[in-house]
């Protein structure tokens, strides 16, 4: 059976305090930290070491520290992946992987979209729900009873709700049968309709970036569609930031090409959670710090033999 790989970035909320500081050890890390710091206008360096976790909850700067960590780990393990695939911000660094972005052209949307996502979320009071366990079904008519949305369908009996803060009130009120809720640590109801001004002056900007056609294989978080052309790739990522995530058919898509492996790109582990439950048989790493990095190259060394 031929071998498929994928490598896969996280979205936000997956971040933790000083997730970064092991990551400084490894050769040039510092250094291009310090020119997308630049590009960024944030200082990467100390978000992702000394900063603490509310100042990192900030959608400015979890999302730029997030794709920066990830592109850096990227480089550092230096592989070309059957197919690339990210949750949500993730996907920016999915694209710069795929060849769709350069780094630099990734870290300039993120900042913009990080901004303008923040921006949006300060005009009402949002925010986003874990909604684990429970029948599906009953579950997505729960949510849509209280007025939210299903901003991440994620797979594995995992669905995030989002909208104001007094509907998910009501939402933990009257749980649907059999499910634990945990509300998540994110500044608004990202992937709703409340991020449309982001949308918008993402679309201003997108126009002119310079884009190419993905090098590999490419999922999409809105249909988990492999995606051949950089331009729709590209619009379909500032289309995402008001629409829900489909973690869910990406993992689909990745049953159907018959991946056989998954890296996670850090701060890793939630995907590969996903992952162990929805697809079993597959494996997977999560490539939390640099000593991983080894394994994950002993790991794509095994299947492509």
């Amino acid at each position: 059976m031929k071998s498929v790989i994928v490598i896969a970035s996280p979205g936000q909320g997956a971040q933790t305090p000083g997730f970064l500081q092991p990551w400084l050890d490894v050769p040039e890390v510092a250094d291009r930290l310090a020119w997308w710091s630049a590009v960024t206008g944030l200082d990467l360096v100390r978000y992702g070491t000394t900063a603490d976790a509310e100042e990192i909850r900030d959608t400015a700067v979890a999302q730029p520290l997030l794709v920066a960590a990830a592109l850096a780990a990227a480089r550092a393990l230096d592989v070309t992946p059957d197919v690339v695939a990210g949750h949500s911000v993730g996907e920016l660094v999915a694209a710069a992987i795929a060849g769709v972005l350069t780094p630099e052209s990734a870290l300039v949307f993120v900042r913009e979209r990080g901004r303008a996502m923040a921006e949006a979320s300060a005009v009402t009071e949002t925010g986003m729900t874990a909604v684990l366990g429970g029948d599906p079904d009953e579950v997505l008519t729960a949510i849509d009873k209280h007025g939210l949305t299903p901003a991440n369908v994620n797979g594995a009996g995992q669905v995030v709700a989002a909208g104001t803060m007094d509907k998910l009130a009501a939402f933990a009120d009257e749980p649907p049968a059999k499910a634990r809720l945990r509300p998540l640590s994110v500044a608004g109801a990202f992937h709703t309709a409340h991020m449309a001004p982001a949308v918008d002056r993402l679309a201003a900007l997108a126009a002119g970036m310079p884009v190419t056609d993905p090098a590999t294989r490419l999922l999409s978080n809105a249909d988990g569609a492999v995606v051949t052309s950089g331009r729709e790739y590209v619009d379909r990522l500032v289309r995402q930031v008001s629409s829900p995530v489909r973690w869910d058919a990406c993992m689909a898509t990745m049953r159907e090409l018959g991946v056989t492996a998954v890296i996670e790109l850090p701060p890793a582990g939630t995907l590969v959670g996903l992952v162990r439950r929805e697809l079993k048989g597959v494996q997977t790493l999560a490539l939390k710090g640099p000593e991983d990095l080894d394994k994950a190259r002993e790991l794509i060394k095994a299947h492509a033999s």
